[in-house]
């Protein structure tokens, strides 16, 4: 090694950036912002967003559940965990079948689009038929199954649109179809038309209305020309409109945006204001867990419909903003799903689940703010309601595979250590493990340093 006049031998530079192109005196938030967007375009992160949001969203719900639903409880001579644990058996059954639609291949995906529209339709028209069909609140969407459980077709409409809708566009993709106006509207279209009628049978305008963003998200995605679109979304609203403007019960409710005082007559906006009330009062850090007065007989379906405004009393800001958090996150990692995929199938499934949750978030949480009317539909994991949660854990089910089936997810995924192959310390030496075979196959193609 050569020496310096000194005798010392000489000062190596590090390996690295030139050092006229680094930054004297980098900005922090810089360095911040570099750090949170390389980990935010990780090939895991939808698959981690969708997962961890879901499982948040659910599990602040059961506990909000429990404590909105412990007063209507009582009241109804029934045990004050009554209404918790109803929704606790639905949450583990909805699990099941969340991790069940997880490892479905995409294939059984799309078989079961078919058996699932023609069983959704068939409950939908059951509800109909006189002794089977229930009515609750005024809207006959409810069919009985034995002892204190119900169920609501319409909620499955909703994911069989999805899967149904997904793979008609898809196989019009392949085929080269969509280009023609007639092949994009037609059956999808009519189908959606069919299913919006036997729920406005029943008197139901919220998921109506759901239904009908769903069919908006499929043809936005499937590339529907605008002078299309706006023809097909002013026919929906033209329809809306005689529907809502011959409802006294529905012009009530648009009457009541934006009330800040309980009126007299048809547009009484009692359960509209006190659900500005219990924000109001939340402050920012709310009362307490369980501490909320207007529970207590004064906000009616303060489990169901408006437990988001029983959240900000007893949560506050804090809370309610957490809450919102979680929905942006779940809704961005599904529009991202959707973007990075080739499959035209996933693309619009994705694109539709990611749709549903998203519209029927913000329609529930824009009426509990006085910003919207109240649609009478429930906040997706989050509400007291079997039938609505478990068709989304299965949605959601579908957007987990779906992020899964990236093939940068995938390689990330099969070159993670597992727990279990581990040896232990000062332990026999063993063979290879069976479940790190696929850690094995996959270090050829490596792309990510992610674990």
């Amino acid at each position: 090694m050569p020496s310096s006049r000194t005798g010392r031998p000489p000062v190596q530079q590090r390996v690295g950036r030139p050092a006229s192109s680094r930054t004297p005196h980098e900005n922090p938030v810089q360095r911040l912002y570099a750090r949170v967007r390389k980990a935010w375009d990780r090939p895991l992160t939808a698959y981690y967003l969708i997962l961890g949001g879901s499982l948040l969203i659910t599990v602040l719900g059961l506990v909000m559940v429990y404590s909105a639903s412990q007063i209507t409880a009582l009241q109804l001579s029934l045990p004050g965990s009554y209404f918790f644990r109803k929704q606790f058996l639905a949450a583990v059954i909805g699990a099941a079948l969340l991790f069940a639609a997880s490892r479905m291949p995409v294939k059984l995906h799309r078989a079961l689009a078919y058996p699932m529209l023609a069983g959704a339709v068939f409950l939908m028209a059951l509800v109909q038929v006189p002794g089977i069909g229930l009515a609750v609140n005024g809207n006959q969407n409810w069919i009985s199954i034995g002892g204190p459980f119900q169920l609501q077709p319409s909620e499955f409409g909703k994911l069989a649109l999805v899967l149904w809708g997904a793979d008609l566009l898809a196989r019009k993709q392949d085929k080269k179809l969509l280009t023609q106006w007639k092949h994009l509207l037609v059956p999808l279209v009519p189908v959606a038309f069919m299913l919006l009628g036997l729920i406005m049978l029943g008197g139901d305008m919220g998921t109506a209305i759901i239904l009908t963003a769903i069919l908006f998200g499929l043809l936005w995605l499937a590339g529907a020309p605008t002078r299309l679109f706006v023809g097909v979304l002013s026919g929906a609203a033209f329809v809306g409109a005689i529907l809502i403007k011959t409802s006294p019960n529905r012009m009530a409710r648009f009457a009541c945006i934006g009330a800040t005082e309980p009126g007299t007559g048809a547009a009484d906006c009692w359960q509209a204001v006190h659900g500005i009330y219990a924000l109001a009062s939340g402050g920012l850090f709310g009362s307490g867990l369980g501490a909320s007065v207007e529970k207590w007989g004064q906000l009616p379906e303060a489990h169901t419909d408006f437990i988001f405004a029983v959240t900000g009393e007893e949560l506050g800001l804090a809370g309610t903003l957490s809450v919102l958090a979680l929905f942006a996150a779940l809704g961005y990692a599904g529009i991202r799903v959707a973007g990075r995929t080739e499959d035209p199938f996933v693309r619009y499934a994705a694109g539709g689940v990611t749709t549903w949750i998203t519209a029927q978030a913000v329609i529930n949480i824009g009426a509990v703010l006085g910003l919207l009317p109240i649609a009478g539909v429930p906040l997706p994991l989050f509400s007291y309601g079997g039938s609505a949660l478990l068709p989304t854990m299965f949605a959601i089910g579908l957007l987990i595979a779906f992020a899964r089936d990236e093939p940068a997810a995938r390689a990330a995924l099969s070159m993670r250590q597992p727990r279990f192959g581990r040896k232990r310390a000062g332990g026999p030496v063993r063979g290879p493990r069976r479940w790190n075979t696929m850690r094995r196959r996959a270090s050829a193609a490596r792309s990510s340093g992610e674990r």
